[in-house]
């Protein structure tokens, strides 16, 4: 079965989360690795794994990414990293798939399931071969030990529970 490894200048790792209770606040990890195992147009017969360096988070504003750092969020020196392991991939249509794995964020490890589409395969110009996967799933925070929030004084909180998560894959073959 062919490994194909994560290219992490052509991949990203984004989520998308309520702020005030009016507006959405976007962000990245650019610390992403893994591979997935398999024919990409056959992904019900392989395995995926993926991790990020959560100290790579960036959301644009130091601040903020400072404090998801924190404690009161990630805890990146208690937990560093974030993972997710397959652990069954279904095809649901053209190139479509739902794979559902193990994702471990803040030291809690739950199922969830990601909605993937397999975008192609082709040549590089150095010879290799890649294939594209786009994927997005929506988990709740709280799930994962993230409880910090403030409530505001018109009503609401300052943080949504929500959290919307996006990846786009490009993955390199690996020489069998």
């Amino acid at each position: 079965m062919p490994r194909w490894n994560i290219d992490v200048a052509h991949s990203t790792a984004e989520f998308s989360i309520r702020h005030l209770m009016i507006s959405t606040v976007k962000g990245r990890f650019s610390g992403i690795e893994g591979y997935f195992e398999g024919e990409p147009e056959h992904l019900q017969t392989g395995n995926v794994d993926v991790t990020l360096d959560i100290a790579t988070v960036d959301t644009r504003q130091a601040e903020r990414d400072a404090h998801l750092r924190s404690a009161d969020f990630f805890d990146v020196e208690k937990f560093p990293k974030m993972t997710f392991k397959s652990q069954q991939i279904s095809l649901v249509g053209d190139n479509r798939y739902q794979i559902v794995g193990d994702l471990t964020i803040h030291g809690v490890t739950r199922s969830e399931t990601f909605d993937v589409s397999f975008e192609g395969r082709a040549k590089d110009p150095w010879g290799g071969e890649r294939a594209g996967f786009s994927g997005h799933t929506s988990i709740n925070r709280k799930d994962y030990g993230l409880q910090w929030n403030v409530a505001l004084e018109a009503g609401g909180v300052m943080v949504g529970d929500q959290v919307k998560i996006n990846v786009e894959i490009e993955a390199v073959r690996q020489d069998d």
